[in-house]
């Protein structure tokens, strides 16, 4: 089955709406390529005045975060009918950012996960380990766990939509990128986990990206790989560099 390749880059808390708006216009030409989907998760505040930007281009803008509940008393939250009333199609969701300096925790990542797909938003579901848990090996066990839950409640139509994107903690924004073995030996792991949980048709058609540290000079060698259908790129987002990686063949 050929899984269209999704390269999303995660702006993180980066840019002022202005310098988003100009960070668009900038990419517009470098990441035309039609043959992928092209992703711009950027904060919450650029959202409005980048979907403006990406009008009439292949870019797609999508969420950092989101909030479980329709409405209500969550002060500084934003609600998926919020992001959906704006058009906004895709959402990161338990990013380790998020699980290390805002509490979330994998019971979160599911509520969040199902919110954003009773809204027909695909979420793009984060899981990676840490470095000691790599040491340890216990990489497999971890990241099947933050699947399972993750995907706890989600029905086999829901997840077939679905993003998971694999980070190992210890690459992100450290410049160290996992072997290209080793990122294909965690989502093939991943994809043999949602076809214990559903499927092998759900399996094959979900999309797997790596994300920590990809670069230009890495993209091609990792997204070739059977299990790896794109990417979730950070810092290298922010940069013309990004161009490169979109288009890695």
């Amino acid at each position: 089955m050929s899984r269209r390749k999704i390269i999303a880059g995660n702006w993180k808390m980066n840019k002022t709406p202005s310098e988003a708006v100009a960070l668009v216009n900038e990419l517009k030409p470098l990441v035309a390529n039609d043959e992928v989907d092209v992703v711009f998760c950027v904060p919450a505040i650029s959202i409005i005045p980048c979907m403006e930007a990406a009008k009439g281009t292949n870019i797609k803008i999508g969420a950092e975060n989101m909030y479980f509940e329709e409405s209500g008393a969550f002060t500084g939250e934003i609600a998926p009918n919020m992001l959906t009333d704006v058009g906004v199609k895709y959402v990161v969701i338990g990013h380790s950012e998020r699980r290390e300096y805002f509490a979330e925790t994998n019971i979160t990542v599911n509520k969040k996960v199902k919110k954003a797909f009773e809204h027909s938003i695909t979420p793009i579901v984060c899981c990676g380990e840490s470095l000691e848990q790599r040491e340890q090996g216990v990489t497999i066990d971890f990241i099947r766990q933050q699947i399972k839950i993750a995907f706890l409640d989600v029905t086999a139509d829901q997840a077939k939509t679905a993003v998971i994107a694999y980070e190992p903690i210890w690459a992100i924004g450290t410049g160290k990128v996992a072997t290209t073995e080793q990122a294909q030996e965690v989502c093939a792991a991943i994809r043999v986990c949602i076809g214990e949980i559903y499927d092998e048709a759900t399996a094959q058609a979900i999309r797997i990206q790596y994300g920590g540290s990809v670069t230009a000079a890495s993209a091609a060698e990792l997204f070739a790989q059977p299990d790896i259908d794109g990417g979730l790129v950070g810092g290298a987002s922010l940069k013309p560099d990004f161009g490169k990686i979109v288009n890695y063949k």
